[in-house]
């Protein structure tokens, strides 16, 4: 895998396809390598990543694909399973997709012999984000431009079911909070339902949109992070149902957030994807402008590695990585 000092992206991995999503295992597989997963037009590519920056032997980066799984259709979002094993004989992988053909796909493989897919039928529109209970990984959440959002069991039996009031863009399950799901709409608010009442529990405003992107901090659970036309936006849940900190950053629109997994003031946003490049952003909560800036051509997808300030952005027959500094 080579560096490459143009643009300030550290490595690249090639890929035979356009590069729709792009999502590390945020849970410990039982392994030093990283799984990661990239969704194209008809599959889904499985592989593992290690970083000079983890281990002083590796030069660079080394990517290894496990296997390809055939998809038949353009993926749009990933989930991991924290029951990802690949300590154990034979292995266990496990995530699911989401496509533009509005249906829910689980696979579990030991990669060789065993390759299952289900396939879970309910949403009636477009599904814009999907996530696993932390805890267990027996259950999926997901959220649709149908105003919903649905949790579901392991075999596509529908266990829950919010009615929104908008496009449901992100959502989000805690490993600290399990019995509670963050659900984001596009017109600007973000619940908190308690899964065993079923009820809304919590709300926040972001006053603009449209909200495009949310994720819940998993270093310090108070903290939510959001983008909305061209801003981002911070909530610290315990102050106020508004944002304590808000600033334009992407010119067009913003598209998506993610918040760091290694630190709990450092997160990335992307610009819309354009007709030529995409704009990374990576912010620290102490600094007054971006601590990153980085172009992908034709973006999609925003991931953070488990245990390094490391993120990644597909693109056109591309993986880019970033690394920064905590």
């Amino acid at each position: 895998m080579k560096q490459d000092s143009t643009r300030n992206i550290a490595y690249t991995v090639d890929c035979e396809d356009y590069v729709h999503v792009v999502k590390f295992n945020p849970f410990d597989s039982g392994d030093a390598c990283s799984l990661i997963a990239y969704g194209g037009n008809n599959y889904v590519v499985v592989g593992t990543c290690r970083f000079q920056e983890e281990d002083a032997e590796v030069e660079g980066m080394q990517y290894k694909t496990l296997r390809t799984f055939h998809h038949g259709i353009r993926v749009d979002a990933i989930a991991w399973s924290p029951e990802n094993r690949l300590d154990a004989l034979p292995p266990l992988i496990r995530f699911c997709t989401a496509a533009s053909d509005r249906k829910l796909r689980l696979f579990t493989s030991d990669l060789q012999d065993k390759n299952e897919f289900k396939t879970f039928d309910g949403h009636s529109d477009y599904i814009n984000d999907l996530v696993f209970s932390p805890k267990d990984g027996q259950e999926v959440a997901s959220v649709s431009d149908d105003h919903t959002c649905r949790v579901w069991d392991l075999e596509g039996n529908e266990k829950a079911h919010f009615v929104l009031r908008s496009p449901g863009m992100s959502v989000c399950w805690h490993p600290e909070e399990a019995f509670k799901l963050m659900v984001a709409e596009k017109n600007g608010t973000i619940r908190f339902y308690d899964l065993i009442t079923q009820q809304a529990i919590l709300s926040l405003e972001c006053d603009q949109t449209p909200l495009m992107s949310a994720d819940w901090c998993l270093k310090n659970t108070l903290k939510i992070g959001a983008v909305a036309g061209s801003d981002w936006l911070i909530w610290d849940i315990t102050r106020s149902s508004y944002p304590q900190d808000k600033r334009p950053v992407h010119v067009d629109r913003a598209r998506l957030f993610r918040w760091s997994q290694v630190n709990e003031n450092l997160f990335a946003t992307t610009g819309y994807p354009g007709k030529t490049t995409t704009q990374l952003l990576v912010h620290h909560l102490g600094h007054p402008q971006p601590i990153l800036t980085g172009t992908a051509a034709v973006g999609s997808g925003l991931t953070w590695h488990r245990t390094l300030p490391l993120c990644a952005v597909g693109g056109d027959h591309k993986i880019f990585f970033w690394v920064t500094e905590m």
